[in-house]
């Protein structure tokens, strides 16, 4: 039988002894973290849920959850008292995979996890994730390049970042808007205007190294995203 462990990542310790007894009653093994940075210290490849609180004492669970990513790639489901659109699309855009609005009913969040780890369970290999093929293009994770035919190609930075974030979110739309926010922030010196430039070069860099375009496609008066052509 497959061993069933989360991580709880939330700094209200009532919230904590309210869903902890609750999963260990459905054979999860239960963990749990109060601030973001003891959280990152117990994340490892074992772990097969996250409850992450949006709101925490030291670090932003937006955050964490971009950091969590970096080397892990289990279910994150999101759990906060905020429920703004905005904020909810940011949580499934830095790599969240569910949004609990608080109060939640304990059934629904009980089914909700064990849909995730149904689903994990049965269509992936249960390890970190460390590279993304689609055909002969490989994005690794670890290094953070684009690889073909195991040698790196020469993509910058923000090109790579670019391609990390639609390859790891096949087939959904993102707007020029929302890219230059996760990828620059608002604060930056730059324009919106540069996501499409450099989209244009890393459509040219992929042709340049007989890697097909179509695997950005645009969307029509909405904005890009990653057709997986993957095998």
């Amino acid at each position: 039988m497959m061993c069933k462990k989360v991580l709880i990542i939330d700094d209200n310790e009532e919230i904590i002894s309210f869903i902890k007894p609750a999963l260990e009653c459905e054979g999860f093994t239960v963990d749990y973290a109060i601030t973001g940075y003891e959280a990152l210290s117990k994340i490892n490849s074992k772990l097969n849920i996250i409850l992450l609180d949006v709101m925490l004492p030291d670090l932003n669970g937006f955050d964490i959850c971009k950091k969590i990513r970096e080397s892990i790639n289990c279910p994150i489901i999101f759990l906060t008292a905020r429920g703004l659109e905005e904020e909810r699309v940011k949580g499934f855009l830095v790599g969240g995979d569910d949004y609990i609005v608080k109060p939640f009913s304990l059934k629904e969040l009980i089914l909700r996890i064990n849909i995730h780890f149904n689903r994990t369970s049965t269509n992936y290999v249960k390890e970190t994730r460390t590279k993304i093929n689609f055909n002969d293009v490989c994005i690794n994770l670890i290094s953070k390049c684009i690889e073909k035919n195991n040698t790196e190609l020469d993509f910058t930075k923000k090109e790579y970042e670019i391609i990390e974030l639609f390859s790891t979110h096949p087939s959904q739309v993102f707007s020029k808007e929302q890219i230059f926010e996760l990828l620059w922030g608002y604060d930056s010196e730059s324009n919106v205007t540069t996501v499409t430039e450099h989209i244009k070069r890393i459509r040219l860099k992929f042709k340049s190294n007989n890697i097909s375009t179509k695997y950005i496609k645009t969307a029509w008066g909405i904005g890009y995203k990653w057709d997986s052509l993957k095998l």
